[in-house]
C-alpha cells in the first residue's frame, strides 16, 4: 500500500515558515520538511531535537580513559622499559596520542551513530519527494492519509502560502 501525500514546494524561507505555522495550528503536522539550509523555526517547531552531542561528548570521555588505560597498562605494567632513571609512568608521552586516538574515536561513533538513528546504509533507496527538495527548493510532505476532512483546508493553506507546485 502506497502511502499518499500534499507536498508544497516554496521559493524563500518566508513562505514556507508561513505556511507551516498555518498548518501547524491547524494541529496537523507534516511528515517531513526539505530545506537546502537549516531553517530554526521549522526544527523547533517539529520537535526535532538532537542529543548527538551527548553522545559525542561520552565517547569522548571514554575513549580518552580508555587510551590512557591501554597506554599505561602497555608501557608501565606489561612492558616497563627500565633504564637511566626514566620514570615508569610518563604520562607527558602520552598526551598527544591520546588526543588524535580520541578525536579519530570520537568522529568515527558519531558516524555511526548518526548513521543508525537516520537509517542511513549502504544499498537503502531514498524516497525522493521533489527532485530539487535539498537543491533551492523548500519542500513540505504532509501525509494526505492522516488529514481527514482537513485535506482542502491544508491544501489552500499552502497555496495561499505561494506553493509554486
Amino acid at each position: 500500500m502506497s502511502k499518499k501525500y500534499i507536498l508544497g514546494v516554496f521559493n524563500d524561507e518566508d513562505s514556507l515558515v508561513e505556511a507551516f505555522e498555518k498548518v501547524k495550528a491547524k494541529g496537523i503536522l507534516p511528515v517531513e520538511v526539505y530545506t537546502p539550509y537549516p531553517v530554526h523555526e521549522i526544527l523547533e517547531g517539529m520537535g526535532k531535537k538532537t542529543r548527538i552531542t551527548h553522545a559525542a561528548f561520552f565517547y569522548g570521555l571514554f575513549a580518552a580513559i580508555g587510551i590512557l588505560g591501554f597506554l599505561y597498562y602497555a608501557a608501565v605494567i606489561d612492558w616497563p622499559l627500565h633504564y637511566g632513571g626514566k620514570p615508569f609512568n610518563s604520562f607527558p608521552s602520552f598526551i598527544v596520542v591520546t588526543i588524535v586516538a580520541t578525536i579519530l574515536a570520537v568522529t568515527l561513533l558519531t558516524l555511526f551513530t548518526f548513521s543508525v538513528r537516520a537509517k542511513i546504509f549502504p544499498g537503502k533507496k531514498a524516497e525522493i519527494f521533489h527532485h530539487r527538495a535539498t537543491d533551492d527548493k523548500f519542500v513540505m510532505v504532509i501525509d494526505k492519509d492522516g488529514l481527514g476532512e482537513f485535506a482542502g483546508e491544508v491544501d489552500s493553506i499552502i497555496k495561499e502560502h505561494g506553493e509554486i507546485e
